[in-house]
């Protein structure tokens, strides 16, 4: 049987989500492989460049679009995956916008904001659908595309006035409130439990995945199950380390990491599994620096040979 961590580095190099199950402690864990999930900006002017900028440092991959050469370039927006200059309703076409994509209306104009729902409205309803505007501007744009036909539930949907209510005024304070949506969104059936079943953190670490499906050396894995009080890392994270010591992703660095680390070159071969717990409130953490004063507990198991208990979904 191929091993979990090949079907998931498949699925998420597609661009797939994927979900892995395994057992520790009398506990069945789900941890998620969410690839990067898109932001469509709509309108590279100023309000898109600090959003542009903190939506990448969110994991979010960017694409600006805008009609104007001076607006819609990569020096303008160098942390943007994609930059489209385009008529917005021919770009968002060729974009094919669908559900789990994340979606800014900021254009210029009134007029380019209705150009932008209508096409949106009439296909596949993205995660999230932000149109930045007045109070005043929105309802008058609404009502007119309600008499066009489109639906109050559908045009109810629209996080419109976009952003969170900080009292934002400078462009880089309505970017934050806008990125700050888009965290609210994005965390909305995350748990918040540290010790629930369903792991917290549930990015792709795409070199860490790599490592494991494409290098043929014996192997331990470590993730994060459980973590308590203030930790570097939540629950989910994870990290490779084979018997050249060589590693892919972390835990948390420092001290706490290395110690689980020799524990894991260890079990490689062995067949076995083990939970180790990090205590972070004690000595280790004030030597290293850390701020943390909590604890996590570490599944370290050997990848030698797969667990038939762990399972994958996608």
């Amino acid at each position: 049987m191929e091993p979990w961590f090949q079907e998931v580095y498949r699925a998420v190099s597609r661009g797939e989500p994927a979900f892995r199950t395994f057992a520790a402690e009398k506990t069945v864990y789900l941890r998620s492989f969410h690839p990067r999930e898109r932001l469509i900006l709509l309108g590279g002017g100023h309000v898109a460049q600090p959003l542009c900028r903190y939506a990448a440092d969110l994991g979010f991959a960017v694409t600006v679009v805008d009609d104007r050469p001076s607006f819609a370039n990569t020096l303008r927006f160098p942390e943007a995956a994609e930059v489209v200059c385009e008529d917005f309703a021919a770009a968002l076409r060729q974009l094919s916008i669908c559900e789990r994509d994340y979606v800014a209306v900021i254009t210029r104009g009134h007029r380019y904001d209705a150009d932008c729902l209508r096409t949106i409205l009439t296909g596949p309803f993205p995660r999230y659908l932000g149109m930045i505007g007045s109070r005043r501007r929105v309802a008058g744009l609404f009502r007119l595309l309600e008499e066009e036909g489109y639906s109050r539930e559908l045009l109810e949907a629209v996080h419109a006035p976009i952003g969170l209510p900080i009292g934002a005024l400078t462009v880089q304070e309505i970017g934050i409130s806008i990125a700050a949506e888009l965290v609210q969104c994005r965390r909305q059936e995350t748990p918040r439990r540290s010790r629930a079943a369903a792991l917290v953190t549930d990015n792709v670490d795409l070199p860490l995945l790599r490592f494991l499906a494409e290098d043929p050396a014996p192997k331990a894995l470590l993730t994060v199950i459980e973590t308590s009080g203030s930790t570097p890392v939540k629950s989910g994270a994870m990290m490779a380390v084979d018997r050249a010591f060589r590693t892919a992703g972390t835990i948390g660095g420092g001290c706490g990491e290395n110690a689980v680390l020799l524990e894991a070159c260890r079990l490689i071969g062995s067949g076995e599994s083990r939970c180790v717990t990090v205590d972070l409130s004690n000595d280790v953490a004030e030597e290293e620096g850390m701020v943390c004063g909590g604890q996590m507990k570490v599944f370290v198991e050997d990848l030698t040979e797969e667990d038939s208990g762990n399972g994958l979904r996608t």
